[in-house]
Parts: C-alpha cells; sequence; structure tokens
C-alpha cells in the first residue's frame, strides 16, 4: 500500500472487501487456462467477486500471436481505451486477480502501468483467498459505465528483442520465469523450440508465492532475488518467460520486495525463436 491509501504492488482479501463494500475499487477477473482458453470465463460466469469484470488475456490483454510472440502486446492506446469502456476513471483504484496465484493477474498490473496507471494492485492469493476468508461470490454481470481513462506516461519499462539481443554478454540480467526443466531446455509443451536465451538466470515465478499461494514477504523476497541477482542492480535486470505472461510476475515480486525499475521483455521466448538465427542455450547454467 502506497500513500493517500493507494495500493500499488499487492492488496489481501480483507482490505479489497473494504473497498468493494464501499464502490472504491475497480475490480477485473483475469482467470485463463493455456490449455483451455474458454475456461477462465467460464469460471467467471459461474461465480465472481462482486462487480468484477472479466479480461481474457487473448482478447483483452494480447495482440494476435504472431512472429512477436503468442502474446504480443496490444496497441497501447486501444488498451486504454478499453479500460475506459470497462468502466475506468484516471486515479481509480484497480484491482485484478486470478486462480493462479497471481501470474495472469500480474500481467493486467503490468499492462495498467504500462498505460501509465499508478493505482494498480493484484489480490494477494487470488480467489482462493477471498473465498478463505469466507467473502461471497456472485454470478450477476453489470454492463459497467464507460470510464474516461486516457493513456498516460508509461510507469513501466519494456525492451525489444534488439535490445536483448545486443545486450547478451553484457550488463543486463536476463532473468527467465519458465519452469526449470524449459528453462533447460528439456521440454516445452508451448512452444517448438526448446532452450533459453543465452546467459539468461532462472526465477521460477512460482517461487515468488509460499504453500498457501500467497507472495512470500518482502523482506524473504528481497533475500532470494539476491541470490538470483547478485551484484545486478534492478535498472538492469530483464524479465522474460514464454510470451510475456508469468515474466510479470517476477517485476511485481521485485517490487514487493523493494527492488524497483527493473524491465519486461514481452515477446519473450515465443518472439525470440521466431526468428532461427537468433542464439539458444540448453543444459545447465552457470547461475
Amino acid at each position: 500500500m502506497g500513500d493517500a491509501g493507494i495500493y500499488r504492488t499487492l492488496i489481501d482479501a480483507d482490505a479489497l472487501a473494504i473497498l468493494v463494500e464501499r464502490g472504491e475499487v475497480v475490480l477485473f477477473d483475469c482467470r485463463f487456462d493455456l490449455a483451455d482458453t474458454e475456461a477462465g470465463r467460464a469460471a467467471y460466469l459461474a461465480g465472481h467477486i462482486p462487480g468484477a469484470v472479466y479480461l481474457h488475456l487473448d482478447d483483452d490483454l494480447s495482440a494476435p500471436a504472431g512472429p512477436r510472440g503468442r502474446h504480443p502486446l496490444p496497441d497501447r492506446a486501444a488498451f486504454a481505451a478499453r479500460l475506459a469502456a470497462y468502466g475506468l476513471n484516471a486515479g481509480q483504484q484497480v484491482v485484478a486477480y486470478d486462480a493462479a496465484g497471481g501470474a495472469y493477474a500480474a500481467r493486467l498490473w503490468w499492462m495498467l502501468r504500462w498505460v501509465g496507471h499508478d493505482a494498480a494492485a493484484v489480490l494477494d492469493g487470488g480467489l482462493p483467498a477471498w473465498t478463505a476468508a469466507g467473502r461471497p461470490l456472485v454470478r450477476d454481470v453489470t454492463a459497467p459505465s464507460e470510464g474516461s481513462f486516457r493513456a498516460a506516461p508509461s510507469l513501466a519499462r519494456a525492451v525489444e528483442v534488439d535490445e536483448v539481443l545486443n545486450g547478451i554478454g553484457g550488463d543486463m540480467a536476463v532473468v527467465d520465469a519458465r519452469a526449470p526443466h524449459r528453462f533447460r531446455g528439456e521440454s516445452d509443451p508451448l512452444d517448438p523450440v526448446s532452450g533459453r536465451i543465452p546467459g539468461a538466470r532462472n526465477r521460477f515465478f512460482r517461487d515468488n508465492l509460499d504453500e498457501a499461494g500467497r507472495f512470500k514477504p518482502g523482506d524473504v523476497l528481497a533475500a532470494e532475488w539476491s541470490g538470483v541477482l547478485a551484484t545486478t542492480p534492478a535498472a538492469q535486470v530483464v524479465h522474460q518467460c514464454g510470451s510475456g505472461v508469468t515474466a510479470t510476475h517476477n517485476v511485481l515480486a521485485m517490487e514487493v520486495a523493494g527492488l524497483f525499475g527493473s524491465r519486461l521483455y514481452p515477446g519473450s521466448w515465443s518472439e525470440w525463436i521466431a526468428d532461427p538465427s537468433r542464439p539458444v542455450e540448453r543444459g545447465a547454467a552457470d547461475r
């Protein structure tokens, strides 16, 4: 939580319940399943936090798949207009949630910052934390009133593929959020080429969470991330994953740890391998 009661990273279920009761929050349900792309929408219709609007990873949070990756960023102005159509006004508190430990909600959190919206947070523990606290779910879907939000100067930093390519072997630290076996190139159920960007370090995004599916405390995350980054400053860190989704979880985790200024490579591995001339590394890594 920041100044003036603004939540900028995480919010717990009890604090969210107060905002919902007061009508002081714009809620987005980001549940998704890469193996069943309509499962999230179906789950939303079966029951969601009161007032929540559903955002689909493919339809709302990405441009069509192609050479830029499986989930490239949409046009920035068009995305801002979409948020306004879903009821967002400048300065309003936004909370995103999912049922996957924040993996998809963090994508929206990062994108809100990308279009200049500061008051954005992820529900810590997601929908399971909300229901565990005894909070209600509803099935009714109410069309939101049109908001006035427009894109503002970006609060998030992104890099393009050429910058990553040119940074190999330099001061840039590329951190891969994928599972270790995918990082090592042993198998990849989602992309046609296995492996990693040469020199990348691995921080599986799920390692940011405790056994209950909530983010670890900031001091614990800071200690764990220091082991990943060593002496590399946060501003030199570039996050990637398979398609620029779970990498945002690592961006969020670093901010919870007080490590600000890291960047996202939105195209990630799925864009990297679209050009066979880009180098690929496999096997165990030095770090």
